[in-house]
Order: structure tokens, then C-alpha cells, then sequence
């Protein structure tokens, strides 16, 4: 029997138990944001109004997220410097992804609001997943498990080099 090991998955998994009934408060986002542990907390850049985000439960490797300082739910909410902001720093994560990743392509998007498929649909925030030719397989069609072929701080080196490399 073939055994695919994803810890960091336990995480998620516990998030959604019966058993977890103590009620959670605050902001993941805001929590990351407003500390200055950014290697811990995947953070790969920050700029004045946002910050890029690696997500710790990717679809892919280097999967990210551009997310404002701003604790907002609604998209229109969004100033005209942050929502210029967020573009910024997505063009940015678009550029070290390639360069450090070389992706194919990318899917760029938000999901606005719990019914859209928000994970946490009170803080606005963008999604980055790059792809490659391939890499949909029987994994995710027939067992619903999906293969992250790379450890979240083996990427995140590459992205800090790839940002350093671009100064």
C-alpha cells in the first residue's frame, strides 16, 4: 500500500471536528500580519497596504495569497490604495513564482463570501496557484486527495531568493 504523508494537513482536518467546540476568535490574517515572525508564518513580502501569504493548505506548491492589512469582508470595501496595492503585490507574487517555480500558468482569483467557498470569508484576500501541464492526476478525482510534491519552507526559500534576486 503506497502512503502519502501531509502533516501539516492534521491542522485542517481537526479545524472541522465535532470535538473542536472551543469557539475561535479573531483573525488568522490579522493575527500572521500584526507579527514580526514572517519566516514562521510563511509571510513572503510585505508591503505598506498588503502582504504575500503562502497558503498552508495549498492546492498546489506555492500556492499564495495577497492579503490586505485591512480587516475587511467586502470587496468594494477595498480602498483605491489598497486595492492598488493588492494588484502591486500580485504582479509580484506572479514574478516569483516564475522565477522561482516556473510555473505554466496561474489561477488568479477571490472567492467573495462563505457560499463562494471562502475558508475565511471575513478578510478579503487573493489567490495565486500556479500550475503546470500535468498536474492534475487520479489523485484528486478519485480519492479527493491531492499530492503537494514540496515542503511549504523548501518554497518559501525559493521565494525569498527569487524576491532577493529581484532587488
Amino acid at each position: 500500500m503506497n502512503r502519502l504523508w501531509s502533516p501539516w494537513r492534521s491542522k485542517y482536518i481537526e479545524s472541522f471536528s465535532e470535538n473542536n467546540s472551543e469557539e475561535k476568535k479573531g483573525c488568522v490574517f490579522c493575527d500572521k500580519l500584526a507579527q514580526t515572525y514572517d519566516e514562521e508564518n510563511l509571510i513572503v513580502s510585505r508591503s505598506s497596504l498588503s502582504a504575500i501569504i503562502m497558503n498552508i493548505y495549498p492546492y498546489n506548491s506555492g500556492h499564495l495569497m495577497v492579503v490586505p492589512f485591512a480587516h475587511k469582508a467586502v470587496f468594494d470595501d477595498l480602498t483605491e490604495d489598497e486595492s492598488a496595492d493588492v494588484m502591486s503585490q500580485s504582479r509580484l507574487a506572479i514574478r516569483l513564482l516564475r522565477v522561482a517555480l516556473r510555473p505554466d500558468g496561474f489561477n488568479f482569483g477571490a472567492n467573495l463570501g462563505k457560499l463562494s467557498g471562502a475558508g475565511i470569508a471575513d478578510h478579503i484576500h487573493f489567490h495565486i496557484v500556479p500550475r503546470w501541464n500535468g498536474d492534475t492526476n487520479f489523485m484528486p478525482v478519485l480519492s479527493e486527495t491531492k499530492v503537494i510534491s514540496e515542503d511549504l519552507h523548501d518554497t518559501l526559500k525559493k521565494l525569498t531568493e527569487a524576491l532577493a534576486g529581484l532587488k
